[in-house]
């Protein structure tokens, strides 16, 4: 049997402050977002439309610090299940040997945070462990291009659902 020469993908810290209340969780960054250092850097990941649609307010002209300072300012986190993983590719289904991020620190640190939204189904695995620390969770269609079966407009009405409000 071959070891895996693939080399181990780091991803990012959270995005959060003493304000946020949702947190919206993904897998792990895809290779463009690795390689720019940014969450949700590829072009065609619907992300940015997604939450801009869901807060009214048009994040996709705002420079990457400034999305993130709309988000927080909103009350509205980042972060990825998995800080670590081996994977080949961008797709979740590509993701192997994942190690979690530390979410009982986080939970320590933030115990002002009462909302998971997990983006896509692979993130949101970890629905029912988060349940039982006593979080409200959602799982929320994936913002992956390659999650093509629901339209844009089918998506942001359960985004909008979880937003609105808060």
């Amino acid at each position: 049997m071959q070891a895996d020469t693939r080399p181990l993908l780091q991803g990012f810290p959270p995005v959060i402050d003493q304000h946020t209340h949702t947190l919206v969780l993904g897998s792990f960054p895809g290779e463009a977002s690795l390689q720019a250092v940014q969450y949700y850097a590829y072009k065609q990941n619907q992300f940015w439309r997604l939450m801009s649609a869901s807060l009214d307010t048009d994040m996709l002209a705002l420079a990457y610090q400034q999305r993130l300072d709309c988000l927080l300012a909103h009350g509205v986190g980042l972060w990825d299940v998995f800080h670590s993983c081996l994977r080949s590719g961008s797709l979740d289904s590509a993701i192997r040997e994942g190690k979690l991020n530390d979410f009982s620190g986080l939970q320590a640190q933030h115990p002002q945070l009462r909302k998971l939204c997990f983006n896509g189904q692979t993130a949101g695995k970890m629905a029912g462990y988060f349940n039982q620390r006593g979080y409200q969770t959602a799982i929320l269609p994936s913002s992956s291009p390659a999650y093509a079966v629901r339209s844009f407009e089918d998506k942001l009405r359960e985004w909008k659902a979880q937003f609105q409000g808060d």
